[in-house]
């Protein structure tokens, strides 16, 4: 009976350390594959690649999701790939954000619009706020023909600072107290200097830099409004896109967590790729 008892306790504590394991060793597969891909495109087009992707993914071995925004470590990291990276040699950075600290969000783009090679901005879905930001800074911007970027309208909490700004100036202002006043001082300061980066930002590359940064920045739309490829071109941007299948690859290997019931369900064949060799 003593047997049968530490045989079954063995297998229980066999059974939970694997289970606390496997997490860790499917990451690190993972990791190795995205790390593949990443080289074939480099290989392909001769760049260093960088990825910006915020996705929510499972954490520790409870499997809690978490949701990513661009901050500072993501900055930090990204300043020290463009520091490796020989003046000459071009840079793709992949984008797939919807935003996050403006501060790191500058500090990216300053980075890369000071790089002397072609940066190209890959949006295969979406590119919000401070992901637009970022990719306004790039030499080239291609997008899937249905990804989308956002305004880049400053926010004070969780209200839109063009839209305290229309209170104050819309209202008695004797009939506003002191914290609105307040942060309607501070709301104009953060548009006034949004809309001054993003002029400096957009100027070499395009001549109506002031009425684009006016369109982004000034509260025009909701901050999530979605900027397509063909909103984006009327608005003058230099969009094109001729997206690499291996961008695509890559997306396919950040997948959201898997713990709950996929909501989109298809086979995942690539008809229009099928019925070019069945021709």
């Amino acid at each position: 009976m003593n047997d049968l008892f530490n045989i079954i306790f063995q297998i229980f504590w066999m059974i939970l350390i694997l289970s606390t394991l496997s997490p860790v060793f499917k990451s690190l597969s993972l990791n190795n594959s995205r790390e593949g891909i990443i080289r074939l495109i480099e290989k392909k087009r001769k760049s260093r690649v960088i990825t910006l992707i915020h996705r929510e993914e499972a954490v520790n071995f409870f499997g809690l999701p978490l949701r990513r925004y661009i901050d500072i470590e993501d900055s930090e990291e990204i300043l020290r790939a463009i520091k490796m990276t020989p003046k000459d040699m071009p840079i793709d950075i992949i984008i797939h954000t919807p935003g996050g600290l403006v501060l790191a969000a500058e500090q990216i783009a300053n980075a890369l619009k000071k790089h002397q090679a072609k940066v190209t901005a890959f949006v295969p879905h979406y590119a919000m706020s401070g992901g637009t930001l970022i990719a306004l800074s790039a030499d080239e911007i291609i997008m899937d023909e249905n990804a989308v970027l956002g305004p880049i309208d400053p926010q004070l909490g969780q209200y839109p600072a063009a839209s305290i700004l229309s209170v104050v100036k819309n209202k008695d202002i004797n009939k506003i107290d002191d914290q609105t006043l307040i942060l309607a001082d501070v709301a104009e300061k953060a548009l006034n200097q949004m809309k001054e980066y993003a002029i400096n930002l957009l100027k070499e590359k395009y001549p109506n830099a002031e009425e684009l940064a006016d369109k982004l920045v000034s509260g025009y739309w909701t901050h999530d409004y979605p900027i397509t490829v063909e909103k984006a071109k009327e608005l003058g941007l230099k969009i094109s896109t001729n997206m690499p299948k291996e961008i695509y690859m890559l997306m396919d290997l950040y997948k959201q967590s898997g713990k709950r019931r996929p909501s989109v369900n298809y086979v995942p064949i690539d008809y229009k790729e099928l019925s070019k060799k069945q021709r």
